[in-house]
């Protein structure tokens, strides 16, 4: 069956109406497209399909907004180049941060920055959250988040440990990040 901009655009309304089968379709029609754009651009690929699933979790969740008189491939490459200019802008903004003039550095060099005992608590207890909103979600959706978070996995290593396709484990991802976060923001 030959993929139309009819076809197209019949999955883009189904998933405007929350059908995760035009989902997964639009994601695997679309992945090489952004993904290659974008390893053009960063020359990395694990920041590539970094950018590549955050653009997709960041698609469709604002799918609604999609205007259709544009491409929805021009649409995801705007919003692939606006992901990868946060992170830019976050790891500048962290080197910048982290620069100290020579003045300043005997000043820096007393300052004690190993965490105080009531830091290693805090985090302790974040992660202890972290950790219960994790086993709320469906044991699927906790295994491909403990794979690529705690074990750092890449998505193709989670696919060949779970002896799935590798865009079934980047779907199964974005739902876990997605669940997740909602998981989250109801506990607040």
């Amino acid at each position: 069956m030959e993929i139309n901009s009819e076809i197209i655009q019949k999955n883009i309304e189904k998933a405007k109406a929350g059908d995760q089968v035009a989902f997964t379709f639009l994601l695997d029609f679309f992945w090489n497209e952004i993904y290659g754009f974008m390893l053009k651009r960063t020359e990395n690929e694990t920041d590539t399909e970094d950018i590549a699933i955050e653009t997709f979790a960041k698609a469709f969740d604002k799918i609604t907004t999609y205007n259709p008189e544009f491409g929805f491939n021009t649409w995801l490459i705007a919003i692939a180049k606006n992901v990868h200019i946060d992170i830019l802008r976050k790891k500048k903004s962290a080197l910048f941060l982290g620069t100290i003039d020579e003045e300043n550095q005997q000043a820096y060099n007393v300052i004690d920055s190993t965490p105080s005992i009531e830091d290693e608590i805090i985090k302790e207890q974040n992660l202890a959250r972290l950790l219960q909103y994790i086993k709320e979600l469906k044991p699927a959706y906790q295994e491909v988040i403990q794979l690529r978070y705690f074990q750092e996995m890449t998505y193709q290593e989670i696919a060949d440990q779970l002896e799935e396709p590798l865009n079934n484990v980047k779907i199964k991802l974005l739902r876990a990040k997605k669940l997740l976060a909602e998981i989250i923001q109801q506990k607040k």
